[in-house]
């Protein structure tokens, strides 16, 4: 029998019409895609040259021997990018034909404008791009991800919440550096709003937002990092650490939040200190949660992971709940992607697991999460 494959995290490269939906009077002030100095093509959202042209952001369809951190133009990039059927098209070649998750790229640039009324606009016609084109060549397979506008305040974010379900959202995106930090009570409603309408909520390592101080890459305006990649395959254990012991998903029990291309093979020793530390401490700190912090992970928490070989080989091992806990992605079209040799990578990594054990990573996780049809 074959195994369905979903992948949990794709993006989108967006095109030069996405921002057209913005009000007409702020076009003029919306980002453009315009040439670098290097004869690539990108973004600019402050009116100058981009500060970085398309480089590792698009590379599927090239030998890692011709990886680029810029200089490609936007005719250089596969229609798989931003082309809704082109992108399944690529997935079936890949063996991924149950469905995929859609995050954002260029767009979360649109978290750090200063005019935020532009900012929030700009959110909007992305969403409307997304479920009006990307979404729209098969809205049963593609799971596009909304921006929600959480720095703008509770009401405007409830809103577009609201307004993208009505549009088909299965699943919305928040950014990995917001202003406040997610166990902040000011959350709430975007907690409850989320978990009664059956909507996951995602955010992908530091994408969107302005970045702490020694998050160096983010610092110098779009520079990449090799130490930077390989860091930030970490970043979701503070988060959801803090989410955790907060008791927001004690609270709000069918809230799901999956935390985006960090893989998992960190999992065992960070569940194993968040519940010795939770048992050790009781005496002196006031508890949130009643349950163990282990828990809420693969219930309500969970990431997308790659060619993790640590992390499955813990599974084969048999560490309790792993399997439950991760989604198997493909990263189209970053540096990383593991497109087009997802048979390849799938059977090195699965090999041994136990049948159910596969199923729930490569499939299953992501449809009881995102509400995929099997």
């Amino acid at each position: 029998m074959t195994e369905i494959v979903i992948s949990a995290d794709n993006h989108v490269n967006e095109p030069p019409h996405v921002f057209d939906r913005v009000p007409a009077s702020m076009r003029d002030r919306a980002p453009k895609m315009r040439k670098g100095a290097d004869g690539g093509d990108g973004w600019s959202f402050d009116g100058g040259p981009p500060k970085r042209t398309f480089g590792i952001e698009a590379m599927a369809g090239r030998a890692k021997s011709d990886y680029k951190l810029d200089g490609l133009a936007w005719d250089e990039i596969l229609k798989g990018n931003y082309d809704g059927a082109a992108h399944l098209a690529d997935m079936a070649q890949d063996g991924v034909e149950g469905g995929v998750v859609v995050y954002p790229n260029q767009a979360i640039f649109t978290y750090m404008s200063e005019d935020r009324e532009l900012g929030v606009a700009c959110m909007r016609s992305y969403n409307d791009w997304m479920y009006e084109e990307f979404v729209a060549a098969d809205p049963k397979r593609i799971v596009g991800l909304c921006l929600l506008p959480t720095d703008d305040g509770m009401d405007v974010t409830l809103a577009e919440l609201e307004r993208c379900i009505a549009k088909g959202a299965r699943g919305a995106f928040i950014p990995g550096m917001p202003s406040r930090p997610y166990n902040d009570p000011h959350y709430e409603p975007l907690w409850k709003a989320a978990a009664d309408a059956g909507i996951p909520l995602s955010f992908h390592r530091t994408f969107g937002g302005r970045p702490p101080d020694q998050d160096w890459d983010e610092l110098v305006e779009q520079q990449v990092s090799v130490p930077g990649i390989a860091a930030r395959f970490f970043c979701a254990v503070r988060p959801l650490t803090y989410m955790i012991f907060a008791g927001i998903f004690q609270r709000h029990p069918g809230l799901r939040i999956v935390a985006a291309e960090v893989n998992f093979g960190w999992m065992p020793f960070w569940l194993q200190t968040m519940d010795q530390e939770w048992e050790t401490q009781k005496a002196w700190a006031p508890a949130a949660i009643d349950v163990a912090p282990s828990s809420f992970v693969g219930t309500n928490v969970f990431t997308t992971s790659l060619d993790d070989h640590v992390g499955y080989d813990l599974i084969r091992g048999g560490s309790p709940g792993l399997a439950q806990a991760t989604m198997y992605s493909t990263d189209y079209p970053h540096s990383v992607t593991l497109w087009p040799e997802s048979k390849r990578h799938i059977a090195e990594l699965t090999r041994g697991l136990r049948d159910e054990d596969k199923h729930a990573v490569l499939a299953g996780n992501a449809a009881r999460v995102y509400g995929f049809e099997l």
